[in-house]
């Protein structure tokens, strides 16, 4: 099994592309099912949950061409990929490919819109919380589609098709509304969306399905309205650039010191992570077609950060975050609001040397002066960049095991860092 190595100290110069986003990436690839016409996406990520939906997509009839890599393309520039669901071959979703990524169980909205009928298993996925897809059923539910669970299946039916319908979600909900939209996009009738989440992968995926012929008002806000049209056509889309890679560069820069230029990205997509960034002692800029992050020689400062829905913390640079913390100059606070079991990184940063203590969603993170590279392991997507993100400032080598959630969602990390000084490799076997 692959592992990370890293001697930290290195302060990090350069330019790191980012990818396109994953979280965008995966619900525009899955949208390609509820039209009979060509689907092409640029800028689509290089990961391992990419991989995996397209066998899944692929089960259910989809076929696939990525375009070859084009003058001055580099092997850090994102695919081009044509997706055609001309026809539909089978509408169940098995266990065995379901169960890997939690996203994929997102096909069941468009297979029920589109076929009338589908079994899709109950998803896996990183074990960070419950993540209940009750939400999910409840959309369908509300657009008049019968729902029974069955051996570990969802099998969903609406022989007529779909009706609009009312929605009101009792919390935000990204995967819940992304199902809203793609199965409202061809429902009959109009649908109202309230309390929809804002997040800007929601506005993407909208953005798509507008270009393949939906009626959509809203996206972007906490109230859609969505009037449902008989069929959906082709589209061409480039993803949006991944805030969330956005953000753990920056986080990597703060923490190990130096002067790092992100490129293809977008500050509007985490003005809340970059402003605390802010608070904490790094110097963030704003550019036409990236953002500039840099830290030479003044101390990190404590804050006060509470995962929120966009446009608030995301949840997904809590532990990226946390990390920083370590070195503060104080106490932070961090409180988690999204998902109740993301604190697992903790025990694998203090045995870097890191003071952290919880008290239910809340952790307090004790600044010390200095990490000491050590084995940890990583136990989920995000846990596991926090862990590089804290081996680059410690003193020594860090090993990080089980890196194979990192290559469900960053493409060429090491390749990236290592291009800014950073003394990182991955060590296969």
């Amino acid at each position: 099994m692959d592992r990370i190595r890293i001697v930290g100290g290195a302060h990090l110069e350069g330019v790191i592309p980012i990818s396109g986003a994953k979280n965008a990436a995966l619900p525009l690839m899955i949208a390609s099912l509820l039209t009979e016409d060509t689907v092409v996406l640029e800028n689509v990520p290089r990961l391992a949950d990419v991989s995996q939906l397209k066998r899944i997509l692929s089960n259910h009839g989809v076929d696939f061409a990525v375009r070859g890599r084009r003058h001055g393309e580099t092997e850090l520039d994102g695919e081009t990929i044509t997706l055609n669901a001309k026809t539909i071959v089978d509408t169940t979703a098995p266990y065995e490919l379901v169960s890997t990524m939690r996203a994929s169980f997102w096909v069941l909205a468009p297979l029920v819109a589109r076929m009338g009928h589908a079994r899709v298993s109950l998803p896996g996925g990183c074990a960070i919380g419950t993540r209940p897809v009750d939400f999910l059923l409840n959309v369908l539910e509300a657009l008049g589609a019968h729902i029974s669970i069955e051996g570990g299946y969802v099998v969903a039916t609406a022989r007529l098709g779909l009706k609009g319908g009312h929605i009101k979600f009792p919390k935000v909900s990204v995967g819940a509304t992304h199902t809203a939209l793609m199965g409202a996009s061809l429902a009959d009738g109009e649908t109202l969306i309230e309390n929809a989440a804002r997040e800007p992968e929601v506005t993407d995926l909208a953005e798509l399905l507008i270009k393949m012929g939906a009626k959509i008002e809203g996206a972007g806000t906490s109230t859609i309205k969505v009037t449902g049209v008989s069929t959906l056509h082709g589209a061409e889309h480039t993803v949006i650039p991944d805030r969330i890679e956005t953000g753990t560069f920056a986080l990597a820069v703060a923490m190990a010191g130096g002067d790092v230029t992100l490129q293809n990205t977008r500050a509007d997509l985490l003005d809340s992570a970059l402003e605390t960034m802010r608070q904490a002692g790094a110097h963030v800029d704003a550019l036409p077609n990236g953002i500039r992050v840099y830290r030479n020689g003044n101390g990190l400062l404590p804050v006060e950060v509470t995962t929120e829905p966009f446009p608030g913390f995301p949840t997904d640079l809590q532990a990226q975050f946390m990390a920083l913390a370590t070195r503060g100059q104080g106490t932070s606070k961090i409180r988690e609001t999204i998902f109740e079991n993301r604190f697992m990184h903790v025990q694998e940063l203090a045995r870097l040397g890191a003071r952290i203590r919880l008290e239910g969603d809340t952790a307090y993170v004790d600044g010390v002066d200095k990490l000491t590279g050590a084995p940890v392991m990583a136990t989920d997507l995000r846990a596991s960049v926090s862990l590089v993100i804290a081996g680059l400032a410690a003193e020594g080598e860090t090993i990080v095991n089980r890196i194979y959630h990192l290559d469900r969602g960053f493409e060429r990390l090491e390749q990236k860092l290592s291009r800014c000084g950073a003394q990182i490799e991955r060590i296969s076997g």
